[in-house]
C-alpha cells in the first residue's frame, strides 16, 4: 500500500516511460564517440527537460551528485511542475557512460519514483551488494556469508549443480580475491565493466539472462535504484555501505545514516510502492538499445509497476528531422 494517497503510480508510469526514452535517445548520437561526459550531460538534460513537465512536486534523492558536484539532477534538487504529489526520485540518465562511450552492451537510463520518503537517501559512497532473483525464502544468502557460502546456499536452493550457478560482478582489481574464490567453487562468472544497476537486474531474468546472483561492491545509489528495479521484478537484494575515510561518514551521517554497520534489505531501500522506467542505450541482455535509421530513431523501455508487478516493454518509434 503507497504510503501517500495521491501517489497514482498507473497515471505517473506512461510519464516516467517518456522521462527515460528522452535521456537514451538524447545520448545516442555519442554511441561510441569516445566522450563520456558529453553523452552523460545529453542525457542529464533531456532527462531534466522531461521530469519538469510532469504534474508532481518531486525531489530527486539519487541522483547526479551533491549540489556542488552537479549543474543538473543533483540530490535535492526539485523537479516537476509542482502542481501533483510530493515524489522521491532515484535517477541515472546514462548509466554506464563509459559503455555508451565505447559503444559496449547494457547502457541504460533508468529512473524510479515513489511516495515522499519512501527511498533512502543513500550517500555517494561504496555498498556491499548482494542479489538474487524472485522464488527463494528470505535469507537464503546472507551478506555475512563468504562468497563460496553464498554460491553453494544458492545452488542447494535451486536443486542444481554449482557448476550451474553464474554469478554477476563488476570487474575491478577489489574483487580479484573475491573471484577467485567463485571459481574455486566450480561457479562461473560474468564479469561487467560497468553498469551494476542492470547487473542486479539481470538476477531477476535469470532464465533470460543466465545470471543468478550479483555480488560486489559499486555505488551506494545504484544500490538503491537496483532495490526499486528489484521492488517490482521480485528478488532480494542486501547492502552495506563501506567507508574508506572520514570524509565519507561525514556525508552518510549528512544524508541521516546513523548506522554504518547496517545491512539493508529490499524494502528497506524502498519502503513502499515504486514505478521504475529503463530504456536502452546500447544493445543488451535486457534491452535492445537505441535504433538510428534515416527519418526515424526507435527506443525500448521495460516499465514496471511494484503494486501490481507488472513489467511492460514499450518500443517507441519517432520521426526525426
Amino acid at each position: 500500500m503507497s504510503a501517500n494517497p495521491d501517489f497514482n503510480d498507473r497515471s505517473l508510469s506512461l510519464g516516467l516511460a517518456r522521462v527515460s526514452e528522452a535521456a537514451a535517445i538524447a545520448c545516442a548520437p555519442l554511441i561510441g564517440r569516445g566522450d563520456e561526459k558529453a553523452a552523460d550531460q545529453a542525457a542529464v538534460d533531456a532527462m531534466r527537460t522531461q521530469l519538469n513537465k510532469l504534474d508532481i512536486a518531486g525531489v530527486v534523492v539519487i541522483g547526479e551528485g551533491e549540489r556542488d558536484e552537479a549543474p543538473m539532477l543533483f540530490i535535492g534538487e526539485e523537479v516537476g511542475t509542482g502542481n501533483g504529489p510530493g515524489v522521491d526520485i532515484a535517477l541515472d540518465p546514462l548509466e554506464g557512460t563509459t559503455l555508451t562511450a565505447k559503444d559496449m552492451p547494457n547502457a541504460l537510463a533508468v529512473i524510479a519514483m515513489g511516495p515522499r520518503g519512501s527511498m533512502l537517501h543513500a550517500p555517494d559512497v561504496y555498498m556491499d551488494k548482494l542479489a538474487i532473483g524472485p522464488g527463494f525464502a528470505p535469507g537464503v544468502v546472507t551478506l555475512d556469508m563468504s562468497p563460496s557460502e553464498r554460491v553453494k546456499a544458492l545452488a542447494e536452493a535451486k536443486g542444481c549443480s554449482i557448476r550451474d550457478i553464474t554469478v554477476c560482478v563488476l570487474e575491478r582489481p577489489r574483487h580479484e580475491d573475491m573471484i577467485a574464490e567463485i571459481r574455486a567453487t566450480g561457479a562461473a562468472i560474468r564479469l561487467i565493466t560497468d553498469g551494476d544497476v542492470a547487473g542486479v537486474m539481470h538476477c531477476a531474468e535469470a532464465a533470460r539472462t543466465g545470471i543468478d546472483m550479483y555480488m560486489g561492491s559499486g555505488g551506494a545509489p545504484e544500490g538503491v535504484l537496483a532495490a526499486a528495479a528489484l521492488k517490482c521484478m521480485g528478488g532480494q537484494i542486501f547492502g552495506r555501505l563501506m567507508f574508506r575515510n572520514d570524509d565519507e561518514r561525514r556525508r552518510a551521517t549528512a544524508a541521516g545514516i546513523t548506522d554504518f554497520d547496517r545491512i539493508y534489505t529490499r524494502d528497506d531501500m524502498v519502503t513502499s510502492d515504486v514505478i521504475f522506467a529503463a530504456t536502452g542505450v546500447t544493445d543488451g541482455s535486457l534491452l535492445p538499445g537505441i535504433k538510428r535509421e534515416p527519418g526515424f530513431v526507435t527506443a525500448e523501455t521495460m516499465l514496471m509497476r511494484s503494486k501490481t508487478g507488472s513489467v511492460r516493454h514499450m518500443r517507441y518509434r519517432n520521426p526525426v528531422a
